[in-house]
């Protein structure tokens, strides 16, 4: 199953016409506006890490989306991105908004 989502991937990403930041940036905010699990962050914001996409572009891309998908939307997604990464992408209490631990 795994080989055969890789292909689709591939496939989507040649199709696109985009350059890989950008096709990306685009997965993940199509995985926020779905609601995806953990799961399917691991396999595309570990791509784009692997691309080289920084930690503050997936910020900037989450809030450029949260006026569109809504603030819960975000909060989940980065929530769920954080539980794949064991990061922890919103502040916690004692911390400064925007702060990377």
């Amino acid at each position: 199953m795994l080989d055969t989502l890789v292909q689709m991937t591939l496939n989507a990403f040649e199709r696109s016409g985009l350059d890989p930041e950008t096709y990306l940036l685009t997965r993940v905010a199509a995985l926020v506006a779905m609601g995806a699990s953990p799961a399917s962050y691991l396999l595309n914001v570990g791509a784009a890490e692997d691309m080289g996409v920084s930690l503050e572009k997936l910020r900037g891309a989450l809030v450029a989306i949260a006026p569109v998908v809504g603030s819960a939307r975000v909060v989940a997604a980065a929530d769920g991105i954080g539980e794949a990464f064991g990061l922890r992408l919103l502040p916690g209490e004692g911390e400064e908004e925007g702060a990377v631990t």
